[in-house]
C-alpha cells in the first residue's frame, strides 16, 4: 500500500482548507460587482467545501475491510452531492443570489480538489 490512512486524512483536511481559502478569495473578488455577487460566489465555494468535508468524515471514519471502505466511499459521494446540490437549489431558489457567482465559485472550490491530487507534494 503507497498510503496510509493518516496521510489521506491530511490531504482531505488539506483540501478542505485549501476550498475554504478558495471560498474567501471568491468572495473578495466578486465584491467588485456587489454584495450579492460575493455572498453567492463565496457560497457555492463553500458548498464544496462542506461536501468534501462531509465525504471525508463518513470516508476516514473507522475503516475496517475493503468492503466497508468502498461502501464508506460510495455514501461519502453521495452525501457530498446532496450537500451540494442542495445548497446550490438553496443558493438560487431560496435566497436568489445570483446564478453566475455561485456556479464560479463552485468550479473555482473544484478546481483546488483536482490540482490537489495533482501536485500532493
Amino acid at each position: 500500500m503507497l498510503n496510509n490512512l493518516a496521510s489521506g486524512r491530511r490531504l482531505a483536511l488539506r483540501i478542505v482548507l485549501l476550498q475554504f481559502a478558495v471560498a474567501v478569495l471568491a468572495g473578495l473578488l466578486f465584491l467588485a460587482l456587489g454584495r450579492r455577487e460575493a455572498v453567492s460566489a463565496a457560497a457555492g465555494a463553500v458548498l464544496v467545501a462542506l461536501g468534501t468535508a462531509a465525504m471525508s468524515a463518513r470516508m476516514f471514519s473507522n475503516i475496517g475491510g475493503a468492503g466497508l471502505a468502498l461502501g464508506r466511499l460510495l455514501t461519502g459521494m453521495f452525501l457530498k452531492w446532496i450537500v451540494i446540490v442542495g445548497g446550490l437549489v438553496m443558493i438560487l431558489f431560496q435566497f436568489k443570489l445570483p446564478p453566475l457567482a455561485a456556479v464560479t465559485g463552485l468550479v473555482a472550490a473544484y478546481a483546488v480538489y483536482l490540482l490537489a491530487f495533482r501536485f500532493k507534494g
